[in-house]
């Protein structure tokens, strides 16, 4: 009985051993994901350009935020800052859509800093829809801002070819700028739901005959501009074509 008892003894030792390792890495796991979650809404709140940013959205990453620092708090009962952080969040979320925009406006007037915002689209992204698994948005919710992320992409491509385009102009490099105007055209008849950029359809393609009549008219018209702008261009379109998570 003595040696059944002990093998009882050490079987109940080694599977409380276990629940309890157990648990220590799901609340590792646990906080893990709560603290990148924090990172996130903190990043894309900070980092996003001004002009894409707007109360709404700096509302709702709030509140996001507020929700995963409650549901950390309980595994960080000692964090200070973490607390503070809360408080500081209420008092924001309590202003409604008063809440301060204070993100400056950013060009998008190269490759790189279109692939950035895109980066900061794709975390955008990525949050509403974990967000709405976990139960910290409702669904209809999610379906909204997700339709507004891609209305967002649509809004960096515009920026992106007009930066370009208008950047050639003034650099007298017509070819260049007509290249850039062409892709904008192209991207916005793409669109599966292109009505509401006519406007900015209209106007590539006013730059575009624009561009075109600058080209004809130069006095030592030349050979077709293989450039690097037309490899950026390219590059940029296929990168945004093999990552899209929109469509």
């Amino acid at each position: 009985m003595l040696i059944v008892g002990g093998i009882v003894l050490l079987m109940v030792i080694a599977y409380i051993n276990h629940a309890v390792e157990n648990s220590k890495l799901e609340k590792a796991r646990q906080r893990a994901d709560l603290l990148d979650r924090i990172r996130r809404c903190q990043d894309i709140s900070e980092r996003m350009p001004g002009q894409l940013m707007t109360p709404q959205l700096k509302l709702l990453l709030s509140r996001l935020q507020l929700q995963v620092s409650e549901r950390l708090l309980p595994l960080e009962k000692q964090n200070a800052k973490l607390q503070n952080d809360i408080d500081t969040l209420k008092a924001q979320i309590a202003q409604g859509e008063s809440i301060p925009v204070k993100n400056p406006p950013q060009a998008i007037a190269n490759e790189a800093k279109a692939k950035d915002v895109r980066f900061l689209l794709e975390n955008l992204h990525a949050l509403i829809t974990s967000s709405v698994q976990g139960g910290l948005l409702p669904a209809n919710d999610g379906k909204h801002w997700l339709k507004q992320i891609r209305q967002m992409l649509v809004l960096v491509h515009i920026e992106f070819f007009n930066t370009l385009g208008q950047t050639a102009i003034q650099q007298n490099q017509p070819g260049q700028a007509r290249l850039a105007f062409e892709r904008g055209v192209q991207y916005l008849r793409k669109q599966p739901e292109p009505a509401p950029y006519q406007a900015q359809l209209k106007r590539f393609e006013e730059q575009l005959a624009r561009a075109n009549a600058m080209v004809l008219n130069n006095s030592a018209p030349t050979a077709e501009e293989p450039s690097q702008l037309t490899e950026g261009l390219k590059d940029l379109e296929d990168d945004w074509k093999k990552k899209n998570i929109y469509d």
